[in-house]
C-alpha cells in the first residue's frame, strides 16, 4: 500500500457554485489565543499587521495613513455548528440567535473590525485596535465612507 501525501490546505475556498474567496492576507498580533483577545477590538486590543498577499499589494494604492477601514477577517478558530449563544458569554443573558450577536461562532465566521490605518508599508499596514488573533486570514478591506454608521 503506497502512503498518500496529504494536500496542502489552499488559500482559496471555493464552492460547488463557483463561488470563490481568496484571502489577500493575515493578520500578525500579539494575541496567540482566543481566550486573550477581547470581545471587540474598543475594549483594549491592541495594534496589529497585516501582512498583504503579493497578488494584492497593488490594491493599497490611494490609502492613507488616519483613515478608517473595516477589516473583514475569517474566523478560522471559531466553531460553524452554533446557531444560538449567550451574549458576550453571560449565561444569565438569554440564548439568542448569532445572526442578532457579534459571536465569532457562526455559519460562516466572517469577522467585522473598524480600524484606524496607522503605518503603510510595501507589504502590509499596521492598524488598530483590532481583536483579530495571530494567523487570522484577511478577506477583504474597505474603507470607511465619510457618512457610514457604525456597524
Amino acid at each position: 500500500m503506497v502512503a498518500r501525501k496529504k494536500k496542502a490546505r489552499p488559500k482559496t475556498l471555493q464552492s460547488k457554485s463557483g463561488a470563490q474567496l481568496r484571502y489577500i492576507g493575515v493578520i500578525r498580533s500579539e494575541l496567540k489565543e482566543r481566550s486573550q483577545a477581547p470581545m471587540q477590538g474598543s475594549e483594549g486590543a491592541p495594534d496589529a499587521w497585516i501582512d498583504i498577499r503579493p497578488f494584492a499589494r497593488e490594491a493599497l494604492h490611494g490609502m492613507q495613513i488616519g483613515s478608517d477601514i473595516v477589516v473583514l477577517t475569517w474566523l478560522h478558530r471559531s466553531r460553524r455548528d452554533v446557531l444560538k449563544v449567550h451574549p458576550r458569554s453571560d449565561r444569565s443573558r438569554p440564548l439568542t440567535g448569532v445572526f442578532w450577536t457579534r459571536s465569532p461562532d457562526r455559519p460562516n465566521p466572517i469577522g467585522l473590525h473598524r480600524v484606524t490605518v496607522r503605518e503603510i508599508t510595501q507589504t502590509g499596514l499596521r492598524v488598530g485596535p483590532i481583536e483579530a488573533i495571530d494567523g487570522t486570514p484577511v478577506v477583504d478591506i474597505k474603507p470607511v465612507l465619510p457618512t457610514s454608521r457604525d456597524f
